[in-house]
C-alpha cells in the first residue's frame, strides 16, 4: 500500500508492539510494498529487525463481512500458517510471531490489527514478472507440498469463490448511464466500465457456470495468490509469504498462477508429485475469478468517497490494465 494507514502512527504501531510482543522499538520505517495490507520494518533496541503488517478490517472481504468476522478470520489463516510450517513441516512458509499471550495478531483500536514476522534478509518478485522455468518447477513443487498438506487440528477455513465487491459492480454497470460523484477517479472510471460493459455481464455469466462446475472439485488447503511478488527469494531459500489468503479450495485455485493453459510441463510435474490431474475447467475459473475481483474492488473503490492519492491513482491504472486483460 502506498498510502499510510488512516489514524495509525508510528508511535501507536511502537506501542502495539512492546504491549503485545515486548519489542522495545528504536525505529520503525514505513514500507510502501504489496497490496492489502500496511507494513513498517522495524529495528529494536538489541539491534533485532521485524517485519510488522498492519490489516485494516474494513478491507478484507474475504474474511468476513464484520470487524469481529475479519479478525477472527485473519487469526485463523496466520493460525494455520504457524501449522503449516511447525506441524506440517513445511520450510517454505513465512508463518508469524506469537505475542507473548500466544495471539498471532494484536488489535490496533477499533479497525486495524497488527501482525509481527520475523524480518528476512531477501528479496520479493514484482506482480507479474515471468518466472524463469527453474523457478516455477520450484513454486510447483512448494503447491504440491502444501496441497498433500497433513494438519492434526488445525483448522482450515473454507475460501469462498465470490467476488469480493460483486453487489456492487453490478450496481455500477447499472449506473453507467449517469455521472458517478465518488471522487476525482470516478467519472474515469464510469468511462473505463461503459467501454467494457457488454463484456463484463459476459464474463460474469461464464463465471457463474463454471462456478458449478468448481464446487465439485476435492479441496486442498491452498494459498490462495501465489504470485511472484509473495515469493520471497532468501539466499537459496524461496518463502511464499502473505497467507491471509488461505482456505480449503480445488488445488487449481493456486495452479493458474504457474499451469498454463493446456497444461504443459508444469502440470505433469505436479501430477507426478501429487497424482492428481489438473483440472483445466478450474484454472479457467480461477483465472476469469481473479479479474473479476480484481474488477469488482477497484471499482467499488473509485465509486466510493476518495480523493486524489497514491492508492487511488493505482486503483484507477489498475482498473485500465485490468479491463484490458480480462479473459475474452
Amino acid at each position: 500500500m502506498r498510502d499510510r494507514p488512516p489514524g495509525v502512527s508510528d508511535r501507536d504501531l511502537s506501542d502495539v508492539l512492546a504491549g503485545g510482543w515486548q519489542i522495545d522499538v528504536a525505529a520503525a520505517r514505513y514500507a510502501p510494498v504489496g497490496g492489502g495490507s500496511y507494513h513498517w520494518l522495524v529495528r529494536d533496541r538489541a539491534g533485532r529487525q521485524w517485519f510488522a503488517t498492519v490489516d485494516d478490517l474494513d478491507e478484507k472481504r474475504w474474511l468476513g463481512d464484520t470487524r469481529e468476522a475479519v479478525a477472527l478470520g485473519l487469526a485463523t489463516a496466520m493460525e494455520l500458517a504457524v501449522a503449516l510450517r511447525q506441524e506440517a513441516g513445511l520450510p517454505f512458509v513465512l508463518a508469524p510471531v506469537r505475542a507473548r499471550n500466544g495471539a498471532v495478531i494484536v488489535r490496533l483500536g477499533l479497525a486495524y490489527t497488527v501482525t509481527v514476522f520475523p524480518y528476512l534478509h531477501g528479496v520479493s518478485g514484482r506482480f507479474g514478472e515471468e518466472l524463469a522455468p527453474s523457478e516455477r518447477s520450484l513454486v510447483v513443487d512448494m503447491l504440491a507440498a502444501l496441497h498433500c498438506s497433513a494438519l492434526c487440528g488445525a483448522p482450515a477455513p473454507w475460501h469462498l469463490a465470490d467476488l469480493a465487491w460483486r453487489s456492487d459492480l453490478e450496481t455500477a454497470l447499472g449506473l453507467l448511464g449517469q455521472p458517478w460523484a465518488g471522487g476525482p477517479f470516478a467519472e474515469p472510471a464510469r468511462a473505463l466500465l461503459a467501454a467494457h460493459a457488454g463484456r463484463i455481464g459476459h464474463l460474469l455469466a461464464r463465471f457463474d457456470r463454471l462456478a458449478e462446475q468448481v464446487s465439485a472439485l476435492d479441496p486442498v488447503v491452498t494459498h490462495g495468490e501465489p504470485h511472484p511478488a509473495n515469493l520471497l527469494r532468501a539466499g537459496t531459500e524461496m518463502m511464499l509469504i502473505d497467507w491471509d489468503t488461505v482456505g480449503l479450495a480445488p488445488p487449481e485455485r493456486d495452479l493458474w498462477w504457474v499451469v498454463a493453459d493446456g497444461g504443459g510441463a508444469e502440470a505433469r510435474r505436479y501430477t507426478r508429485a501429487t497424482g492428481r490431474p489438473v483440472d483445466q475447467a478450474a484454472l479457467t475459473f480461477y483465472r476469469l475469478r481473479w479479474a473479476l475481483d480484481d474488477l469488482s474492488i477497484f471499482v467499488h473503490q473509485l465509486r466510493s468517497a476518495h480523493t486524489r492519492t497514491a492508492d487511488t491513482e493505482h486503483a484507477l491504472r489498475a482498473l485500465e490494465i485490468t479491463l484490458a486483460g480480462a479473459p475474452a
